[in-house]
């Protein structure tokens, strides 16, 4: 336990096209960590936003992981557009927001930590799904 509290919260953010399958996503979040190498275990939430609420691919993969998954609006996501590395234009028209992996990482972070958030991983984008990787500032 005495590393805990010096190790930074890293939360990952993801985005997903309807009935995406939960291995996609799996894969998706093992190639990003593996690639920053960043260990499994350093993640501490999942957040997506709140349309995806009862999208099954993500709730098995925060079920599977034990990880909490916290959703957020569209409006709560876009404060953080000028954040974004990728601004999509295809996302603003189904979600009102901009980026959903990048500005649920950075929503969440922010809310965990009470303080800025930045992004550590930005959006990877792997067949249906895009995953962004946030910290404190």
């Amino acid at each position: 336990m005495t590393n805990a509290s010096t190790a930074p919260t890293l939360v990952v953010g993801l985005g997903c096209q309807r009935g995406c399958p939960v291995g996609t996503l799996r894969a998706l979040l093992d190639q990003a960590l593996q690639a920053h190498q960043i260990e499994l275990h350093q993640i501490k939430a999942l957040a997506s936003i709140d349309l995806k609420r009862d999208e099954p691919g993500l709730i098995e993969l925060a079920a599977h992981l034990a990880l909490p998954l916290t959703f957020f609006s569209s409006e709560q996501l876009t404060g953080y557009e000028p954040q974004l590395s990728h601004r999509s234009d295809i996302a603003f028209e189904r979600t009102g927001c901009y980026g959903v992996a990048e500005s649920a990482a950075l929503a969440l972070a922010e809310q965990l930590v009470q303080a800025p958030a930045k992004l550590l991983i930005s959006r990877q984008k792997y067949a249906q799904a895009t995953l962004a990787l946030a910290c404190p500032a």
